[in-house]
């Protein structure tokens, strides 16, 4: 399948600060399905913007960045009403946003909270490490830089469906300048994206829309409850008759080092290791390109 032929969306969030999961609230979501010819132009541009009450008061400092203060979301939903919309935004689609972790963190926070799972999705790609891979000259990746960089216009920045366009048109030109892969797999592993695992029998995708351990000791549980295990799933090693062998299949590995670097690379320093799982911390050396 052509990565173009599907729905793509970029989105952004606008939020009462910085900690998902210590009180703060999404105040704005913005989200753009863009149609993408197989020359690697966007063809068309479709905008999703909701302002959204937090139920809480707006800092000082976050109206400051986003021009969004408590009049202006006064009268308006909280997510709750907005989050069967944003799912369906959202489902089987390539998702697109800039240092994507910060959304997806605020998003899953709030669908929770509604007690709605994050959508299966086709890949979840973050432009910022994209950049940094391949516009290495640059010092910052700010998207405004990154922009000015690829000549795509950015207006009114810090308002999400604003920045969410600007990153979607920025990632396409990327792929445009840099020459990604037409079909979809190769696409994601071009971009260093999160993708659906391969049915190996190792894991899947669970009930919460994130993929999870199918057996062993975290059997059920997520991987990123359990990313050291996963870390350590990519170098384990069982001997056969003729010598030392990886446990676990390539095609699961290699989307296991991109899934770790996109999600979990670096929480941990590195140190001496055994052979068994428990052993193990997250490190980003045994993946970093060379």
């Amino acid at each position: 399948m052509r990565w173009t032929d599907c729905r793509i969306v970029a989105f952004d969030t606008e939020t009462t600060g910085l900690r998902p999961f210590d009180g703060d609230r999404i105040i704005e979501f913005g989200a753009v399905e863009i149609r993408v010819t197989p020359e690697l132009r966007v063809s068309s541009v479709q905008r999703h913007d909701f302002l959204i009450n937090p139920g809480i008061p707006i800092p000082r400092e976050s109206s400051k960045i986003s021009g969004i203060g408590d009049d202006d979301v006064a009268d308006e939903p909280p997510f709750e009403e907005r989050a069967d919309r944003v799912r369906e935004l959202l489902k089987d689609a390539i998702l697109i946003a800039h240092n994507l972790s910060f959304d997806l963190a605020f998003i899953r926070s709030e669908l929770e909270r509604c007690d709605r799972s994050w959508p299966r999705t086709r890949a979840e790609i973050d432009t910022l490490p994209l950049s940094q891979r391949l516009l290495s000259h640059m010092r910052q990746h700010k998207l405004g830089m990154i922009c000015h960089e690829l000549g795509v216009e950015l207006t009114e920045a810090h308002r999400a469906s604003n920045d969410a366009e600007a990153c979607g048109r920025a990632f396409v030109e990327l792929a445009r300048r840099h020459h990604a892969p037409e079909d979809l797999d190769g696409m994601v592993v071009w971009a260093d994206a999160v993708s659906a695992p391969p049915e190996t029998g190792h894991l899947r995708v669970g009930s919460r829309g994130v993929a999870e351990f199918i057996d062993g000791p975290h059997a059920g549980r997520t991987i990123e409850d359990h990313a050291d295990y996963l870390q350590w799933m990519t170098m384990a090693l069982e001997r056969d008759g003729s010598g030392w062998k990886h446990r676990y299949p390539e095609e699961l590995r290699s989307w296991a080092r991109r899934w770790l670097r996109a999600r979990a690379s670096g929480r941990t320093r590195a140190s001496a290791r055994g052979g068994g799982a428990q052993d193990w911390g997250l490190d980003p050396a045994p993946w970093r390109p060379a």
